[in-house]
């Protein structure tokens, strides 16, 4: 009889936070521009930690990073939309997530936009856009969890999704 032995798994300790950084990187997760609009103008980024929280009513959440301005729009204009990305949007993800050195408004010239109920811009070719009213902000350590009730959907609801996995875009 022949005996196999493995070896322990290699334990990190979660307190580590480039160690958890980099076990995040290999989840796959689908790409998302959470945008809104007011007076001051339009803004938007790229998330992807998003889910749904009810069906009754329809409800979703976003987590957003503490010090970004679309967060501070957000919480100021009290509506926001989470627009799903299909694939081969990466370059629209990159300009969204800060990547291309474009900022505000210019960050919305790259794709053609839309409003529905709440006004805040909805992208045209999203998979699926929740179109939502601000619930609530919860403080989470570096994080701010959104909270929205869906108004109004959108999005053509189907081909390939863009995916944020191994630090990098994918069309899946």
């Amino acid at each position: 009889m022949t005996k196999i032995v493995e070896a322990a798994p290699r334990l990190t300790p979660a307190a580590d936070g480039q160690a958890f950084r980099d076990a995040m990187a290999r989840l796959a997760s689908p790409t998302h521009i959470v945008t809104t609009a007011g007076q001051n103008g339009r803004a938007g980024l790229t998330a992807t930690a998003v889910a749904s929280v009810s069906d009754a009513p329809p409800t979703v959440l976003v987590c957003i990073e503490g010090n970004s301005r679309t967060l501070a729009a957000i919480a100021a204009n009290g509506v926001f939309c989470i627009n799903t990305l299909p694939g081969g949007s990466a370059d629209l993800a990159e300009t969204f997530a800060g990547r291309r050195g474009i900022e505000g408004e210019a960050r919305f010239a790259s794709a053609r936009w839309g409003r529905l109920a709440s006004g805040a811009p909805v992208l045209e070719q999203a998979l699926a856009a929740f179109d939502c009213r601000l619930v609530a902000i919860r403080e989470v350590a570096t994080h701010r969890i959104v909270i929205g009730e869906v108004l109004a959907l959108g999005g053509a609801g189907q081909g390939a999704g863009l995916i944020y996995r191994d630090r990098r875009f994918e069309t899946v």
